[in-house]
């Protein structure tokens, strides 16, 4: 039923899809699709604002008009429904596909074949598998007490050296802040920060807005689970250059 009440609205024309406003909303309710931030059903947003502070745009207010009432009930159901794709992959670990069996690597696999060094070539410094956010349980071994590299997907392919300035030494995890789930990934961080005991974390994102909501993520599952671990950004441009990092509040 309809009610006239506060809800979100979004302006499209100052939306630039960076999606730092999903994360903040615990119903849901925003997603970004096609570039821009949605608002997937009325009865989703409970009117609260919890998102406004997160648009670096201000392309989000609260408005009053006719909506359907919020519906926590909904809510929950659509929680679940958004998620199952994390269980099935963490219950595919022990047998299923290849790609989500646990692996880790004693030293960096080799570059080149024994006896051929005409061609040199930089090792691999990656020291376990899967790689994908959603692949990687919390309770992974590889994980206990490990430096974490946080990455968008993109990253790897844009910048040439990226194994040797960011992955060495590092556990790593990669995912698309644009098309996955953020509440997927907050809720994961806040597992393996609650257990793994990590000592430091690195998140590296491309330059467009979109991918900004990937530290947003991390920092919000650091929150969820209590704990305060340095957190440090760094950006690469679309061209493969380091444009510099920082250091995020922990």
């Amino acid at each position: 039923m309809e009610v006239n009440r506060k809800i979100i609205e979004i302006d499209d024309e100052l939306c630039n899809g960076c999606g730092e406003c999903v994360p903040s909303c615990a119903e849901g309710a925003l997603q970004i699709v096609d570039g821009k931030a949605l608002l997937v059903a009325d009865l989703y947003c409970d009117g609260l604002g919890a998102c406004l502070g997160e648009c670096p745009t201000g392309a989000l207010t609260i408005v009053e008009r006719e909506a359907d009432e919020f519906d926590e009930e909904a809510v929950e159901e659509y929680l679940h429904s958004i998620a199952p794709e994390e269980k099935q992959a963490e219950e595919t670990l022990p047998c299923g596909c290849p790609s989500t069996q646990l692996k880790s690597f004693i030293e960096p696999a080799p570059s080149q074949e024994a006896g051929k060094t005409e061609v040199q070539s930089a090792p691999s410094e990656l020291a376990h598998w899967p790689v994908q956010i959603k692949l990687v349980p919390p309770t992974a071994p590889f994980l206990k007490g490990a430096d974490l590299l946080v990455a968008a997907d993109c990253t790897p392919v844009a910048y040439p050296n990226f194994h040797r300035d960011f992955l060495k030494g590092k556990a790593v995890m990669v995912g698309c802040p644009k098309f996955d789930d953020a509440q997927e990934y907050i809720q994961k961080f806040a597992d393996i920060f609650g257990t793994a005991d990590i000592k430091s974390v690195t998140v590296v994102v491309m330059e467009v807005p979109c991918c900004q909501g990937l530290p947003v993520i991390v920092e919000k599952g650091m929150e969820m689970s209590g704990k305060k671990i340095p957190i440090e950004k760094a950006i690469i441009s679309a061209r493969g250059d380091l444009l510099g990092s920082e250091r995020l509040a922990a």
